[in-house]
């Protein structure tokens, strides 16, 4: 009877611990992705984000060397800004990164958007508008700047395409599907795991202690148990 009720024990702490075991990976997984869903940003929109705001400081910061070299800061706003030439300003490439920080920065930070089209508008925009400058214009009379700046601004704009297109987009689709996964495994364990086990399903009836003196008797004396067959 000991022996019984021991075994029984055993097999509902087996049963806790086996139901415990295979339940855990998947709470965890849950949290863990729950916990990451609570960020106002992803880190991969978060470092793309990044890149397009150093876009813009970086060109800023160009532009701002080149005014500082060819004669002040003050005359060359003046120049530049106020009297405005296609032909001769390096304005209107400042101006194309600032339009790439707002586009993106609206579409994919605040909006969140998970597309790429704004993206493809962005660098679609730039690349034409460059093409048509360095044809059109004489920056590269201008010296280096007139190199620097627009190859620096085309290159910017893909880079922060393929970020996004093979880096962003991809990521997060990806964690998104990990998250259903979890969260349909999870509707499934109750059926695919065993839950705990009650005393009642291993329960022994206590023995008749009637009964166990009639079996040691029958032991002692045979010939009683036989008489006993025979009636």
């Amino acid at each position: 009877m000991d022996s019984r009720c021991s075994s029984s024990a055993d097999s509902r702490l087996t049963g806790r611990a086996v139901s415990s075991i295979n339940t855990t990976p998947i709470y965890a997984g849950v949290k863990s992705y729950d916990a990451g869903e609570k960020k106002c940003i992803s880190d991969v929109r978060r470092t793309f984000c990044l890149f397009v705001t150093f876009d813009l400081l970086f060109i800023t910061l160009l532009w701002i060397i080149e005014l500082n070299v060819n004669g002040g800061i003050q005359s060359q706003l003046n120049k530049e800004v106020l009297h405005y030439d296609y032909h001769a300003s390096f304005f209107d490439i400042f101006l194309l990164a600032v339009f790439r920080f707002a586009t993106l920065i609206l579409a994919y930070a605040v909006c969140k958007l998970r597309h790429w089209w704004a993206i493809a508008i962005t660098t679609a925009v730039s690349c034409a508008f460059l093409i048509v400058k360095v044809i059109l214009s004489k920056l590269l009379s201008q010296g280096a700047f007139g190199y620097l700046l627009p190859i620096i601004s085309f290159v910017l704009a893909w880079i922060e395409t393929w970020l996004l297109d093979f880096k962003v987009l991809p990521q997060e689709a990806e964690d998104e599907n990990r998250y259903l996964s979890i969260m349909d495994a999870t509707e499934r364990a109750p059926l695919m795991y065993p839950g705990p086990v009650s005393d009642g399903q291993f329960y022994s009836p206590p023995e008749s202690v009637a009964d166990s003196d009639e079996e040691l008797d029958d032991k002692h004396d045979p010939e009683k148990g036989l008489i006993q067959q025979l009636t």
